[in-house]
């Protein structure tokens, strides 16, 4: 069992928020974990005065994890592998934010950002791949 220090649990496959328990792989911990932190990311430059700044990482972090969470309850093979792209997609454009904020000095940058930007791509990746090949079957 792994506790995230997040509000949630994750174990064997399934990620508890409270007492919601949700069945699913690591994309849908990971995705969720980081919209957590792009929520509470996004609330630091609001707080300093960097209102418009922290709108775009907030709208695109937040739909890596939304359209992930869609995709579980997609109703045939086309929809959950366009969420999976349009997550891939965000997640591409989100680590935008995080790097400006790294090498700004006067914008505050939440450590390891971009290193989870990374695994939820690949994982991603592997996702749709996996559903276009089985989709092909």
């Amino acid at each position: 069992m792994e506790n995230s220090g997040a509000g949630f649990v994750a174990f064997d496959g399934q990620t508890s928020y409270g007492n919601e328990r949700v069945t699913g792989g690591p994309i849908l911990h990971k995705s969720f974990e980081f919209t957590l932190r792009t929520v509470q990311f996004s609330k630091r430059p609001r707080d300093g005065g960097w209102q418009d700044p922290s709108r775009r990482p907030f709208r695109s972090g937040t739909s890596i994890g939304a359209n992930v969470h869609e995709a579980r309850d997609a109703g045939n093979w086309d929809d959950p592998i366009h969420k999976m792209k349009v997550s891939a997609m965000e997640a591409s454009g989100t680590r935008f934010w995080p790097k400006l904020c790294k090498y700004s000095e006067e914008s505050p940058h939440a450590e390891g950002s971009l290193e989870d930007l990374h695994d939820i791509r690949n994982i991603l990746a592997s996702i749709i791949i996996s559903a276009r090949r089985n989709k092909d079957k």
